[in-house]
């Protein structure tokens, strides 16, 4: 499921940062990131998957510990 949701912090990180644990953060995300594709177009993208990925990885660490 892990590697699923990496994959899915590609294509949606807020959807992905949800699942994570943090819906308060994913929604925070999506209403930055919309705007973020809109107005850059799709330059801010990268920023999102990398906050996503950031949180997924914390999101493991405390569950392996």
């Amino acid at each position: 499921m892990d590697g699923m949701n990496y994959l899915l912090a590609i294509l949606l990180p807020p959807l992905s940062i949800m699942l994570a644990g943090r819906p308060i953060v994913g929604i925070l995300s999506f209403l930055f990131w919309v705007p973020a594709i809109i107005l850059s177009g799709g330059l801010g993208h990268p920023a999102f998957v990398i906050l996503a990925w950031v949180i997924i990885f914390e999101r493991n660490r405390d569950r392996h510990a």
